[in-house]
């Protein structure tokens, strides 16, 4: 009897090593290796400081989920919000690899009055090696038809008047991060600062070449130490206070301004383009938003069918700048995380957030997977749950669009905002993510190459990192055990 359960457990154990032998040559990974994976991504999590909490699902190429920690759980997503923006624009939008004959900037003669009207265009420059989309265009067009004007109007009434999204911190204001929101805008919207060290014990040397801001230097140049120059500026005030410290021989600082009032500011530097091109100004220098009185004023008109009637006088355009295509853009917001083209291009969006929503629905992610405020994932109010973008991902995928979308995206060690992060790993040139960043923030989704040539589709975000702290190598660790074995 003893010898027959002997023989009996010797067939059921070797039977056991054929199913193992053919679930490892067919690929399958057992139940045991899948836990051992996933105990080695929670102990690469674990080693982040306490506080920390972490969300992430990868799946394979088949859909099936390889690692999957806090999928529901609902996460502040910074600037993974930008995928959702911009892959909505891909989705509504046609012909984004055709010039940008919607958005631009158009001027005008209002009588005596010059009038600037923006479109939603992110990318006009007034840089003096300005070869597109350039102001001085506008400017050339202005002179060539008038060397006297009153007033200049920079006019932003295409959209409502909200600068900042909702849930944005007001201290993010300041510099480029918080600059202001409008259908006008220049140089996007921000101004670059230089701190140079000088002396020990003196101001440090200030390099900015507007006098759009007023600078109140507060700084102080050290011997040695840290560099901790920053700067302060309440919002619609022009005055600048640049404090901290820098010590001789360290790197110059450079930050970059945000501007409050974008119309005002675009029409300010047409003013300047204009004296320089013989052009006198004899006005005031004016911005208008939507929700405002008319901007046209009311003139007798010679079309008036009645004696003394009043009506609008119609402004004369002159010249209207078109933008390169949307696509060039949408590669700029994700490859560098680009804020204000973010916000902008949501605004431009059919529905704005809605077509977000819209889109989200018809990829079959859960309502309860999402919520966002902004465009460019400034605000503190945008929610993502893992597994809702890891399914949002693998729709895109199978879209038409879906490759030229992918290719917008940063690549792990080449370029974008992560090209110093994945040097010498399996995911060099193999990792194809937007990040996020943002106030006890960390976040990365996207593609990989896993080390078998598969494609895994990911979403890890980090919330909650105590001050000082940080989830980046963490996750990154995390990421590259995860192709390691897959």
């Amino acid at each position: 009897m003893k010898d027959l359960r002997r023989a009996t457990d010797l067939r059921m154990f070797d039977g056991m090593k054929l199913i193992a032998l053919v679930l490892l040559l067919s690929g399958v990974t057992s139940p045991v290796v899948a836990q051992s994976l996933q105990q080695r991504v929670e102990a690469q999590l674990n080693a982040a400081s306490p506080g920390t909490r972490f969300g992430l699902v990868v799946t394979d190429d088949s859909g099936k989920e390889v690692v999957a920690i806090n999928p529901e759980g609902r996460f502040i997503p910074a600037s993974n919000t930008k995928m959702f923006t911009t892959a909505a624009a891909y989705w509504t939008m046609p012909g984004l690899d055709q010039p940008d004959t919607g958005g631009g900037t158009v001027a005008a003669m209002l009588g005596k009055d010059v009038v600037l009207t923006g479109y939603g265009d992110a990318r006009m420059s007034s840089a003096p090696n300005c070869a597109t989309d350039c102001l001085a265009t506008l400017a050339d067009a202005i002179a060539a038809k008038t060397k006297r004007v009153r007033d200049i109007i920079g006019d932003a009434t295409l959209w409502p008047d909200q600068r900042w999204s909702p849930g944005m911190s007001w201290n993010n204001v300041a510099e480029r991060s918080g600059t202001g929101i409008a259908a006008l805008s220049l140089d996007s919207n921000e101004l670059p600062l230089t701190v140079t060290a000088s002396y020990p014990g003196m101001p440090p040397i200030i390099g900015f070449s507007s006098d759009y801001f007023t600078i109140d230097n507060r700084a102080k140049t050290t011997a040695r130490g840290p560099t901790t120059i920053d700067v302060k500026r309440l919002p619609f005030e022009q005055r600048v206070v640049v404090f901290g410290e820098i010590a001789v021989g360290a790197t110059p600082e450079k930050i970059s301004l945000g501007i409050d009032d974008p119309a005002h500011y675009t029409a300010w530097r047409l003013a300047a383009l204009l004296k320089e091109r013989g052009v006198r100004v004899k006005g005031e220098i004016r911005s208008r938003y939507k929700d405002e009185s008319p901007l046209l004023p009311v003139v007798v008109a010679k079309s008036c069918p009645k004696k003394g009637c009043r009506q609008p006088e119609p402004p004369i355009p002159l010249a209207r700048l078109t933008p390169p295509p949307l696509a060039d853009d949408i590669r700029t917001i994700n490859k560098i995380s680009q804020n204000l083209h973010a916000d902008m291009l949501a605004r431009r969006l059919s529905g704005g957030l809605t077509a977000i929503e819209t889109m989200l629905a018809k990829a079959g992610v859960a309502r309860v997977a999402y919520d966002f405020a902004d465009g460019s994932g400034m605000s503190t109010y945008n929610r993502v749950a893992p597994r809702g973008a890891v399914t949002f991902l693998r729709w895109v995928a199978k879209q038409p669009w879906g490759m030229a979308w992918r290719a917008s995206l940063p690549i792990g060690g080449i370029d974008g905002t992560i090209s110093k992060r994945f040097k010498g790993t399996v995911l060099e040139g193999r990792i194809f993510a937007k990040t996020g960043g943002l106030n006890a923030t960390a976040a990365l989704s996207g593609y990989m190459i896993a080390k078998s040539g598969r494609e895994l589709t990911f979403s890890i975000l980090a919330n909650d990192m105590p001050a000082g702290t940080r989830a980046t190598p963490m996750m990154d660790a995390a990421l590259v055990a995860i192709a390691e074995a897959n």
